[in-house]
């Protein structure tokens, strides 16, 4: 009894630590767990990757050198700084995606996606593809892209130009927006690595991830969560089976199963770099040029062509319809035209700048929000996750006490 009414009153304090309802100690606790990840990985990373620290450590030195030297040399300094920055903001939003054991914020559909989306609609508009000003002229943090509000005729004549408008082929628009999608996906494989290094690292010191424990506590959920529970307990039956073509093949396609796999990988000791090689190549290759390549089909009009032709066939045995079709399919057509034709001059820039700070402010309001919740989740299912390491190590004390009473009695 006394057992299960502590299990019981675990439990309890489990549901009741959040921010919301236990603001100073879920904080306390996240930091305290936070602290601890960290030395376990510093040390793992210290003990296994002497060279990476050493090229890092040289990296960081040579450049903090380069950039206090003051000379001709300013410009092309500049210049590096704003291709690091470009690099290091596409990676760090890839991180942000996938890191945070599925509650990660979704970094594609805020960024990615739009800029790809943006950028294969304003090379339709103009007919070009070269309407950036630099390599790095593209989204970033509190600086949108230069040819974004640029009109047509500062880029030049369109030079993909046919009787029935624009047609940017999808292999032109492909190489201008791929650098920034496989930076994204470096990003989202790396942020894959800290369940696979803390994991490693409790294997090593003879601990085990408790993940079957913790879907069985949360089998009572209905819904998706149920179902996905019941994926990732598929999963874990079968980790046996992990190697780098699995690991290739779940890294390829959006799922939320890869942050399980990256625990059981390094839970059951599979190398590092077999692990990283093949979730390197699965996300920032694959994945990410399945997603750009299907945004831009979309954008470009080449799949919408192709499924509006498709249904002009199927409508088209339709009594009554075939008739009208025609008539709906130019009307169609004007609304898209009249949607992509650039934009009339406006008289009123007031109008303008209100307008975009209107839409700027509206957007940057949803994206603090997603990441206030990203926070929130990742402090209460971290802080979470540290007290029920505590009760474990109470209730291993508790029946290790009982049992030496039972002992003593007999």
């Amino acid at each position: 009894m006394a057992i299960s009414g502590l299990r019981e009153k675990h439990k309890q304090e489990i549901e009741n630590l959040t921010l919301t309802s236990q603001p100073f100690k879920t904080l306390k606790l996240f930091i305290v767990a936070v602290a601890q990840y960290l030395r376990r990985s510093l040390v793992y990373i210290l003990t296994h990757g002497v060279w990476l620290m050493i090229l890092l450590s040289v990296t960081v030195a040579g450049a903090v050198l380069f950039l206090s030297a003051d000379g001709p040399y300013g410009k092309h300094v500049e210049e590096l700084l704003e291709y690091a920055r470009f690099g290091l903001w596409w990676v760090a939003l890839g991180v942000a995606s996938s890191i945070g054991l599925g509650s990660g914020l979704h970094t594609f559909v805020l960024y990615l996606g739009p800029h790809i989306a943006f950028f294969t609609l304003k090379a339709m508009q103009c007919g070009r593809v070269d309407i950036k000003s630099a390599f790095y002229d593209t989204i970033q943090l509190n600086r949108s892209p230069s040819w974004l509000k640029k009109d047509c005729s500062e880029f030049g004549p369109s030079l993909f130009a046919t009787p029935s408008g624009n047609q940017v082929p999808l292999t032109s628009i492909l190489p201008q927006v791929q650098v920034e999608a496989i930076l994204w996906g470096l990003g989202t494989a790396l942020g894959e690595l800290p369940p696979y290094f803390i994991s490693r690292a409790a294997s090593i010191s003879g601990d085990k991830i408790d993940a079957a424990e913790e879907l069985d506590e949360s089998s009572s959920e209905n819904g998706v969560a149920s179902n996905l529970n019941h994926m990732k307990r598929w999963l874990l039956s079968h980790a046996q089976y992990l190697n780098f073509f699995t690991i290739l093949v779940l890294a390829s396609v959006p799922n939320p199963l890869f942050d399980l796999a990256g625990i059981m990988c390094g839970q059951f000791g599979i190398p590092f770099w077999e692990f990283f090689l093949a979730t390197l190549i699965g996300k920032a290759i694959v994945k990410t040029h399945i997603q750009t390549v299907f945004i831009i089909s979309v954008c470009n009009n080449q799949l919408l062509d192709w499924i509006e032709n498709e249904l002009i066939w199927m409508l088209s045995f339709i009594p009554g319809v075939a008739s009208a079709l025609p008539s709906i399919v130019a009307k169609l057509h004007a609304m898209k035209e009249k949607y992509m034709a650039a934009p009339l001059p406006v008289t009123s820039n007031v109008k303008v700048k209100s307008w975009d700070l209107s839409f700027a402010s509206v957007w940057n309001s949803i994206v603090w929000l997603m990441l206030l919740n990203f926070f929130v989740k990742i402090v209460n299912s971290t802080a979470q996750r540290y007290l029920k390491k505590q009760q474990e190590a109470e209730m291993a004390i508790l029946k290790k006490k009982l049992d030496e009473s039972q002992e003593n009695s007999h």
